[in-house]
Order: C-alpha cells, then sequence, then structure tokens
C-alpha cells in the first residue's frame, strides 16, 4: 500500500472519531431562558433601560422553600421585553427536578437596582423537566 494513501486513511479515521467522540459528550445546558415584559406602577413600559433582576426557584407552592436564587441586571428592548438565561448560579444543577413541583419567582427593580418593586410568580412547567431526563436514561 501506498504510504501516502495510508496517512492520509489514518488522518481522516482519526478526524472522523474526533468527531465522533465530541458529539456524544456535549451535554444538555444546565440553564433556561426566562422572558418577561417590564412595565412601571402605572403600566408604561419600560423601554431601552437597565432592570435588575432576583430570580427564584420555589419548591412546592408559590410560597414554598427557596432552593436556587441569583440576581442580575438586565436591559429591556424597545417593546420594555427583557430576555434571561437561569442558571448562571452555582446550584443551579443540584436541583432535583423530579422531586415535586417548582415554581419561579421574579422581582425586579425598573430602575436597575435591588429595590425590587414588581414580583410575580408561576409555576415551572414541561421545559425545565427536561433536565431531569438525562438522569432517565441511567
Amino acid at each position: 500500500m501506498n504510504t501516502k494513501l495510508y496517512q492520509i486513511k489514518l488522518a481522516l479515521i482519526f478526524c472522523l472519531t474526533v468527531l465522533f467522540n465530541s458529539n456524544l459528550s456535549s451535554q444538555t445546558p444546565e440553564k433556561m431562558s426566562y422572558q418577561a415584559v417590564v412595565r412601571k406602577s402605572d403600566n408604561s413600559l419600560v423601554t431601552n433601560a437597565q432592570v435588575g433582576m432576583k430570580i427564584s426557584i420555589l419548591a412546592g407552592s408559590p410560597t414554598g422553600a427557596v432552593v436556587y436564587t441569583e440576581t442580575k441586571t438586565a436591559t429591556t428592548n424597545g417593546n420594555g421585553l427583557v430576555i434571561l438565561e437561569i442558571g448562571d448560579g452555582s446550584n443551579f444543577n443540584a436541583i432535583n427536578w423530579s422531586n415535586g413541583t417548582y415554581f419561579i419567582k421574579t422581582e425586579t427593580d425598573p430602575a436597575g437596582g435591588t429595590n425590587y418593586t414588581i414580583a410575580g410568580t408561576s409555576q415551572l412547567l414541561s421545559v425545565p423537566y427536561a433536565l431531569h431526563s438525562k438522569t432517565a436514561a441511567s
């Protein structure tokens, strides 16, 4: 066999092996998306402005124990929409999503600080529970 051809085949096999293995080892991101429209107390939109937000994950009920919390500063767009990625904190991956229902509580300071004057809580539905699916296979 030609030495050059043999080296090309080995290089091709090596590249395919690396590519195949890198796809197998990729992991689901330990984050979730969150969007909200921010309004002031007079119901006017907070547009193109920084807002301070505190996000908490509560276990069991809208007033349940806090199992995760993080604070963020984000900028709203021209429609008052703010888009966040939740899960940057150190213990987000420690949440046992298979352990009952969870709720997300958001607290917002439309002035961009930590004087949270707007709060809301809602139940997390199916998407975050997909994080549990990676453990179901084992």
